[in-house]
């Protein structure tokens, strides 16, 4: 597998990304969390091109796949953190954390207009599936 990498603003036109992707003619996209916008979809389908990203809003949108860290678990744990800051602990003292759970999204309208097959086991382990 080789990776190409396109740069994007957010908030910035994004004609000149598309025309890049389209003329490498890439076999799918990986979206980055701040770029899920309808148009990136938009422009996914219309060059059949499956979208993963790092969001549950790409799959909602359109795209195929998301595969997230859970927002609410990490909030908690900032909650734990900042509690114990508070009681006084240093916060150079406290160990490094890294999310532990993960959700992933499935679009099942979005596979079938791309002609895939998901297979069921990947389906049985999705946190949600789009139908």
């Amino acid at each position: 597998m080789e990776m190409e990498t396109v740069m994007a603003r957010p908030g910035l036109p994004l004609d000149e990304a598309f025309e890049s992707i389209a003329d490498k003619r890439v076999n799918a996209v990986v979206v980055q969390g701040s770029m899920v916008r309808q148009e990136v979809v938009d422009f996914a389908m219309t060059h059949r091109l499956p979208a993963f990203g790092i969001s549950r809003e790409l799959p909602a949108a359109g795209g195929l796949m998301g595969y997230f860290a859970n927002f609410a678990e990490m909030y908690r744990d900032t909650a734990v953190y900042i509690d114990k800051i508070l009681k006084g602990a240093k916060p150079s003292d406290l160990p490094v954390n890294f999310p532990t759970k993960y959700e992933l999204v499935i679009n099942l309208k979005t596979a079938k207009a791309l002609g895939l097959t998901v297979p069921a086991t990947l389906i049985a382990r999705a946190d949600e599936v789009i139908e």
